[in-house]
């Protein structure tokens, strides 16, 4: 957060707002609009649905949620995160989107999905207005970035064939198996754009940041800028074939985006639900996969949208979930996508200086006049491009690096996320969050968790002083129990305006979901003027060297160091144990011969010192180092580690240590 930002007062997105943050908002609705514009046509083509229906999605989200919802800095709009329930319900009703044309079977199944896309929208709409926006809070984590990082590696198998140029459907995994026909069959000439696009998507970041000037053009607007006049020069406005290395190739108008030919012809393409798609029982199948990952994630990314807010403003859930029925349902009516709170937009409309809700109404208006005034031009993108956007879209979503993040929080994590990744591809999106959901109650189980308090916290109120009440929580903090003790917690702590302190130390697990939603509590707290402390943790034993680590009752494993050495260097050998990290040290004289003494001749017993330490394993990874390196071959000194069980681990880490780890 910058000073300016800091001293300015909080900006609201009401009429004075409207007036006083006018440039500020205007020009990020610019810059937002230019990163949408190619995303809501890619994303459109990836769902099976026409390239306009992202369009209308965005400029209904951006005009009607701006004046229902109060979060003022996120984006609404389609979103990566619903391309594969979106095809998946296509391809149900027996469509195939853009693949070998746009055929009357592919009308009728966007037909029956808008129609999904209506039902979906009204439960959303009653989901918020009965207050359930906080269910967002039960899905375990590491489940939920498992199913996005499955949604990714979707992305990326089903968009690679279109930026080669080359018709493809079918599962995953057995699109996967033919990823090398697929680049045998390749298009070279499309080929060639989508290769470029995607290079430019992955490199165009790393030279912003080498070059400055270069972050205020956003990654897709060079994608279009180069290859637009990549398409002209392979003349895709005109049907022809050309010949390389014996093989005939076709091109023509079938791999640019298909738009309105004339000013205006957007309002030509509005389509109405078919609602008798809704009597097919396979129907509320995808309704209710729209509403639950739809919610899902509009909520996690108004959530993320918040702590990355620079004035730390609140979005009231349950009123934004209402926000984004209500889109979706305009949106659904006409002939739009699915919509949610979409990340990746919000955090450039964030990093481009918006100041309030009007940003997102204006990145709105923009599209509408670009799609509605100049609609030929946007025929002139190739597909390619789109989705060459589109597989590095899905490679953000499935980085390798939130295979380390998770892994570091924890191996039983890793495991919640792969197995939900995994289930996924092999069967959908429900599945495998419940397999997710599953496995980590399994674990819990097997960590000690009864059966009874994977639904239930068990806690004890207590009165403290006038302003400070504790919660004293037993058998279990899990994200399953997590919405019941979090209302407790908001009506003890937020309702009744007194400080808090979470008492966890009776506890057999505090989990990953609930050490974060423990943190996110302070700073919800701390804005409010209260204050919110955990107790107990430090007595518990973290699964991970991680801050979020689950932590588990009961004795804590750590290393015991013994140390025998002459007493000339007892000082020097303590006062470097203490310097890499022990809390403390047991020295006691006593007596002996060691191997080499006695094979020189000596038979008496020497003076010597036992130093003993209790320590973690990476602080005695530490001093046994020092010691092979410093010590041993200078002095005879005798070292052996063993492994020990502490009733309370803190007592053997420092704060040094423990923020090392």
């Amino acid at each position: 957060m910058t000073d300016k930002m800091e001293n300015e007062e909080t900006p609201r997105g009401n009429a004075s707002g409207f007036a006083k943050y006018f440039k500020q908002d205007i020009i990020s609705g610019l810059l937002v609009f230019l990163i949408a514009l190619p995303l809501c046509l890619g994303i459109s083509l990836a769902c099976g649905y026409p390239p306009i229906a992202g369009i209308f999605t965005a400029i209904i989200g951006s005009v009607l949620t701006t004046f229902i919802s109060n979060s003022e800095l996120t984006i609404k709009g389609p979103a990566a995160g619903l391309i594969v329930i979106a095809i998946g319900c296509i391809e149900d009703f027996g469509g195939d989107g853009m693949t070998g044309g746009w055929t009357d079977a592919d009308l009728m199944a966007y037909k029956a999905a808008l129609a999904v896309g209506v039902a979906a929208a009204v439960i959303q709409i009653l989901f918020g207005l009965f207050r359930g926006g906080i269910l967002g809070e039960f899905f375990p984590i590491s489940a939920v970035h498992g199913m996005l990082a499955a949604i990714g590696v979707i992305i990326i198998i089903k968009q690679f064939p279109v930026a080669l140029g080359v018709s493809a459907g079918g599962e995953p995994l057995e699109m996967l198996k033919e990823m090398p026909h697929y680049i045998m069959e390749a298009n070279p000439a499309i080929a060639a754009i989508g290769i470029v696009s995607i290079l430019i998507m992955f490199y165009w970041p790393l030279a912003a940041k080498r070059v400055g000037i270069l972050k205020k053009i956003p990654s897709p607007m060079v994608v279009l800028l180069v290859t637009v006049p990549m398409g002209f020069g392979f003349d895709l406005l005109h049907e022809h074939s050309y010949t390389l290395q014996e093989h005939h190739y076709q091109l023509g108008e079938q791999y640019l985006v298909k738009m309105p030919d004339r000013v205006f012809g957007m309002f030509d393409d509005i389509t109405s639900p078919d609602f008798s798609a809704l009597a097919q029982m396979k129907a509320w199948k995808w309704v209710m996969m729209f509403f639950i990952i739809g919610s899902l994630e509009s909520l996690l990314s108004a959530k993320a949208v918040d702590l990355l807010d620079p004035w730390k403003r609140k979005t009231n859930m349950n009123r934004d979930v209402v926000a984004v029925g209500v889109g979706n349902l305009c949106a659904s009516m006409v002939g739009g996508l699915p919509m949610i709170s979409e990340i990746v937009r919000s955090k450039a409309n964030i990093d481009n200086g918006a100041r309030t809700r009007f940003a997102d109404l204006w990145h709105g208006i923009f599209l509408l006049a670009c799609v509605a005034l100049i609609p030929t031009i946007l025929h002139e993108i190739p597909l390619a491009a789109l989705a060459g956007m589109l597989v590095y879209t899905g490679y953000r979503l499935a980085h390798p690096t939130e295979f380390i993040h998770v892994w570091r929080i924890g191996k039983e994590q890793l495991a919640i996320f792969v197995t939900t990744l995994v289930v996924v591809l092999a069967t959908d999106l429900l599945i495998g969050v419940a397999a997710g959901i599953i496995l980590k109650m399994v674990i819990h189980v097997a960590n000690g968790v009864p059966i009874k308090s994977l639904f239930k916290p068990y806690i004890e109120v207590q009165k403290v002083n006038d302003n400070t009440s504790l919660i004293l929580a037993r058998e279990s903090a899990v994200f399953s129990n997590w919405i019941p003790f979090k209302r407790q917690i908001e009506d003890i702590g937020l309702v009744q305006k007194r400080n808090l302190i979470v008492d966890v130390s009776s506890t057999k697990l505090v989990d990953h979901s609930v050490m974060e939603k423990l943190e996110e509590m302070e700073r919800v707290f701390e804005q409010k003027g209260l204050t919110f402390e955990v107790r107990g943790l430090d007595a518990m034993q973290p699964l991970a060297d991680n801050p979020h680590a689950a932590r588990k009752g009961g004795l804590a494993t750590m290393r015991r160091l013994t140390v025998i050495a002459d007493e000339a260097i007892e000082q020097s050998l303590e006062e470097q144990f203490v310097a890499l990290g022990a809390t403390g040290f047991t020295s006691q004289p006593c007596s002996g011969a060691g191997r080499r003494e006695l094979e020189g001749g000596v038979t008496s017993a020497n003076s010597k010192v036992r130093i003993e330490i209790v320590l973690s394993h990476q602080t005695c990874e530490a001093i046994l180092s020092y010691l092979r390196s410093d010590v041993l071959p200078k002095h005879q000194v005798t070292a052996c580690v063993e492994t020990v069980d502490v009733v309370r681990r803190d007592h053997f880490v420092s704060v040094a240590a423990e923020a090392n780890e």
